[in-house]
């Protein structure tokens, strides 16, 4: 941690909370501090971003995802954000402060690290990424630089600014989001994201732990770029020999070129790696065990505890002894009274002998032996049938080869749903279990909800059940505002065309948001706020000829594609301002003397709409001569206008 005292931060309060101590590291997009939070008086991780960045509503909007996808997360392998506002014009996030290293650090020092090490980082890691994806957010953006190692062991993911929904199959457009060393092939070449789309960065950062350098290289970017989009990652063995083949193996199936052929997210990464490493463990080297480490037995004591009261017997005197003494009725009473307690003591004794035997014998049965009841554990959801097969049996369960079918909205194709008694019942020890795997979510008819009022539409759907996302607003002049124009479907798609869809699959409606605001006339500054308060950034576009004033607003550049089809608004969008250069003036030719054939031929290649104010007929032009034209030759008049011509 380096301290800059000549940063205007240091020692700044914001929100009268957050007291900046020390700069941490400096970014593109933000600048990291290390603060106090006076209210709760602990450390935490100041992101501030960049000044100069702060009137971009792209760059804040992405800032902002950061603290929302992060702050959905909640996991211990993920970097805890506490809180996000704004200070003046300065947007910063709250994080966990966490004193260590990145990744990266460890490898500049350490280029190369054991099998061991890696794939003790790899779990961490994959564990907080594969709480991102089932949380549907894509990370876009891993690399070493973004995976921190606490100095206490934690390892932690941090860095989701460029985090998106993974139901939104992100295109990035024009500008590839992230580092290009990490980025798959399908970013590079279709600019669209998903979950394969990290696992592909995992695989690679796997490759350079394990080989001391990166896949592929280049002089420029787009060498590299080239060598993703077109090339194998080769084997880390290749340049490090330790490497064993399993390992291999995991870093060729995270880095397959097609998406397809890759795990599909990182739950189904981290479960492999994790069989693989346990495999491997026998063959591994691994630390000795430290003295806190060791189980220590300690010895029972053992306590001999003595009667207070000790039984003498006594020898009766002889008769006719000096001391003979004669045993009274009493005390031979008491003699026989004694014998009898001591005869119900041993039977007491073997009582609580055989009912202690008993209820031993019951507890092993129910307990361990063939009594004993299993609960079917919920784990086994969504597991493949030959895991779920041995984790079952493993539990002393036997399981039916016979498998059967149930829908789920949840579970994908092909996975346990559901066993047969159900998951979380309990089994005997022994007994059957048929596993029901998933046949997808069940079909259900879509309702027409295009031409209804949201609300309307949103009822309708949720009641099928599907799963319900936030709208999108899209403009149309044709529709009401508040009228659904279209639903999609989870890929994106329209579902007006589609009879079924799956249950409590997610449905996102597009709602009209009414017409484009006029903003014709305007000035670019009036636009831009009239168009903000649709939720459009508004930016200038070409310059053009009308009869606004020069630098007016003409209108939003529809932006037809070559079949002539205006391109869809919707809000948050950017739109382009079409500017006025003033009306297009041209001058009128001089035509006079000329014939009216010759005249008109000539007034029309400039541009102008000719009106021949004469009785002859066609036939004659060619005779006769223009003697008058409106208006004048010389005069400047707008492109298109009407000039009349007579003889």
């Amino acid at each position: 941690m380096s301290v800059n005292s000549t940063d205007p931060m240091i020692g700044r309060l914001l929100d009268g909370r957050y007291q900046v101590r020390s700069r941490i590291a400096r970014g593109g997009m933000a600048t990291v501090y290390m603060a106090t939070d006076l209210r709760l008086e602990r450390r935490v991780a100041l992101k501030v971003m960049h000044g100069h960045l702060a009137d971009d509503s792209q760059f804040k909007a992405r800032f902002i995802q950061e603290a929302r996808s992060a702050a959905r997360l909640g996991h211990p392998n993920v970097v805890n954000v506490f809180d996000q506002g704004q200070d003046s014009e300065m947007a910063y996030l709250v994080m966990e402060y966490l004193p260590g290293i990145t990744l990266r650090d460890l490898l500049d020092e350490h280029p190369v690290l054991t099998v061991e090490q890696t794939l003790d980082i790899m779990e961490a890691v994959l564990a907080g990424l594969a709480a991102a994806h089932r949380a549907g957010i894509v990370h876009r953006d891993l690399k070493p630089e973004n995976v921190l190692l606490a100095d206490d062991g934690r390892i932690k993911i941090g860095d989701f600014g460029l985090a998106r929904a993974a139901t939104a199959n992100t295109a990035t457009g024009a500008t590839l989001l992230g580092t290009i060393a990490y980025l798959s092939p399908e970013l590079l070449t279709r600019g669209i994201a998903d979950a394969r789309s990290d696992i592909y960065a995992m695989g690679i950062m796997m490759y350079e732990m394990l080989a001391g350098e990166q896949p592929f290289k280049g002089e420029q970017p787009m060498q590299i770029a080239y060598q993703h989009a077109n090339d194998s990652v080769p084997k880390p063995s290749a340049k490090n020999p330790r490497v064993p083949a399993e390992v291999d193996e995991l870093v060729l199936w995270a880095t397959a070129r097609d998406p397809e052929e890759r795990p599909r997210d990182a739950r189904t990464l981290l479960d492999q790696l994790f069989e693989t490493h346990t495999a491997l463990k026998s063959a591994l080297p691994t630390a000795p065990a430290t003295k806190a480490q060791r189980t220590m037995v300690l010895p029972a004591a053992l306590t001999t505890q003595r009667s207070t009261a000790e039984t003498q017997v006594l020898d009766r005197p002889q008769p006719g002894s000096e001391d003979g003494l004669e045993v009274s009725d009493n005390t031979a009473a008491l003699v026989t009274r004694a014998s009898q307690r001591r005869a119900r003591g041993w039977w007491l004794a073997g009582l609580v002998i055989t009912l202690t035997a008993l209820a031993a014998g019951t507890g092993w049965y129910f307990g361990a032996g063939p009594g004993s009841k299993t609960t079917i554990p919920h784990s086994i959801s969504g597991m493949t049938v030959e895991k779920a097969t041995t984790t079952l049996e493993n539990l002393g369960l036997t399981v039916d080869e016979k498998t059967g079918s149930i829908d789920s909205p949840t579970i994908p194709v092909g996975q346990v749903a559901q066993t047969d008694p159900a998951i979380g019942s309990q089994v005997t020890h022994g007994g059957t279990v048929r596993l029901l795997l998933s046949t997808g979510p069940r079909l259900l008819q879509i309702p027409v909800v295009k031409g209804l009022p949201e609300d309307q539409a949103s009822t309708t759907l949720k009641n099928v059940p599907f799963t319900l996302k936030s709208s999108i607003r899209q403009f149309d002049s044709k529709v009401a505002k508040g009228l659904v124009l279209d639903a999609l479907g989870a890929d994106g798609k329209s579902l007006l065309g589609q009879k079924t869809y799956g249950e409590e699959q997610p449905v996102t409606l597009v709602v009209s948001a009414g017409a484009l605001p006029d903003v014709g006339g305007k000035s670019v500054d009036e636009a831009t706020q009239i168009l903000a308060g649709a939720k459009l950034t508004a930016v200038a576009g070409d310059h053009v000829f009308s009869d606004f004033p020069e630098g007016k607003v003409v209108g939003i550049d529809p932006e037809t594609n070559d079949q002539g089809v205006s391109r869809t608004f919707r809000e948050n969008d950017t739109v382009k301002l079409l500017i006025s250069k003033g009306p297009d003036l041209v001058e009128v030719p001089d035509v006079v003397g000329m014939s009216i054939r010759d005249a008109k031929k000539t007034l029309e290649h400039a541009g102008f709409i000719v009106q021949v104010d004469t009785g002859p007929s066609e036939f004659y032009w060619k005779f006769i001569p223009v003697s008058d034209q409106n208006p004048n030759g010389g005069e400047m008049v707008k492109r298109g206008s009407t000039v009349i011509i007579s003889g």
